[in-house]
């Protein structure tokens, strides 16, 4: 599978968050035309030799979704942004440059929680502030870490865990019976 078809997918959804974070609707074939990419580029990681078939429908799906992209962009972007999407998603276009990377797994242990426990990341709400839920993780006898972005990682125990979504997620935190 080409690194810089798996850079490029994840750039252009990046930008494609953006664009919906300023309120744009994205059509349905761009998002077709991007799961189609993503699931030749699936075919293709697990057979290479369907790499001379599907590496031009890859970049065919993949240019037309960058064009989209691309125009929107220069439609509710300031230039320099626009330029920066352009000179990344050229980087992520060449296989030989070594500035693409293989994107990162989604973490799935965190440093600082021991591996026999469970662990949940919990975004604090109005009515859920995060002294609550501190409040409740100590009082389900739960260990918890605040995270820079303001989330809170709590874990313990798998049933412990597994009470305190319980009570978390019933109005007022009251316990379910």
């Amino acid at each position: 599978m080409s690194q810089s078809h798996v850079a490029k997918s994840k750039l252009l959804e990046e930008i494609i968050v953006e664009l919906r974070k300023k309120g744009l609707e994205i059509p349905a074939n761009v998002m077709s035309d991007l799961k189609s990419a993503r699931t030749l580029m699936k075919i293709e990681k697990t057979d290479a030799r369907a790499r001379g078939e599907t590496e031009p429908k890859i970049d065919k799906y993949l240019g037309m979704v960058e064009a989209y992209v691309i125009t929107e962009t220069g439609n509710h972007f300031p230039a320099e942004q626009v330029e920066k999407w352009l000179t990344e998603l050229d980087l992520a276009s060449c296989d030989s440059c070594v500035c693409v990377a293989e994107p990162e797994e989604k973490m799935r242990m965190i440093p600082g929680v021991p591996r026999n426990q469970r662990w949940i990341r919990v975004e604090p709400i109005e009515e859920l502030p995060l002294e609550k839920l501190e409040q409740m993780a100590t009082e389900a006898k739960l260990s918890f870490r605040p995270e820079k972005d303001g989330r809170l990682i709590v874990y313990g125990a798998d049933e412990a865990v597994k009470g305190f979504i319980k009570k978390m997620t019933k109005p007022n935190g009251q316990a379910a019976n």
